[in-house]
């Protein structure tokens, strides 16, 4: 029996809901847990994606950026040595390739968003997995074994930002509390 078909399911489900209706709890948690780990890499790849996706449309972007500088520094050479029409097709090249930067903002951003709300995922998902491990561990059972390390793929490489990021913003929420009561 599947119990997740998408990973909005996983983040959306009622663990509680769903062990309710089940027989024997402890037998289906580890089968919840292997559909939650192979969701948990399915989302480690979308957000590896996205992230390569943004970062490629961002050097595109830098590229496309130091080609209008190299313009008008062009048409400035061609205005200088008596050659208007020339400079004049140098600006409209120009003009042609600052649309180009601006759709590929846009694209940016969008890719920028989708990343953002990916991680956001990965990390609800992260959240079930480990509410479904602590679940099977009160209930005595052995858990699946956690997956291994990565190699620091490039697809890991963003996620281990990311628990950086988050293990930092921890401490600081821990510090800040621990000001709020005096320690």
């Amino acid at each position: 029996m599947s119990y997740f078909s998408r990973l909005t399911e996983i983040v959306t489900c009622n663990l509680t809901e769903v062990l309710s209706i089940e027989s024997n709890p402890a037998a289906a948690l580890p089968k919840i847990i292997a559909e939650m780990e192979e969701g948990l890499q399915g989302a480690t790849r979308s957000v590896g994606a996205a992230a390569a996706s943004a970062d490629r449309i961002e050097k595109e972007i830098s590229e496309h950026r130091r080609q209008i500088h190299d313009l008008t520094n062009q048409a400035k050479a061609e205005l200088a040595a008596g050659r208007e029409q020339d400079a004049r097709g140098m600006l409209v090249w120009k003009r042609e390739i600052e649309d180009v930067v601006a759709g590929l903002q846009q694209q940016h951003q969008a890719a920028c968003n989708t990343r953002d709300h990916l991680t956001t995922t990965l990390r609800a998902v992260e959240s079930r997995l480990a509410d479904a491990r602590r679940r099977l561990s009160e209930l005595g059972a052995q858990a699946p074994a956690a997956p291994r390390a990565g190699n620091g793929s490039a697809m890991e490489r963003p996620l281990a930002a990311v628990a950086a990021a988050r293990a930092r913003d921890v401490e600081a929420e821990l510090e800040a509390l621990k000001r709020e009561v005096g320690h």
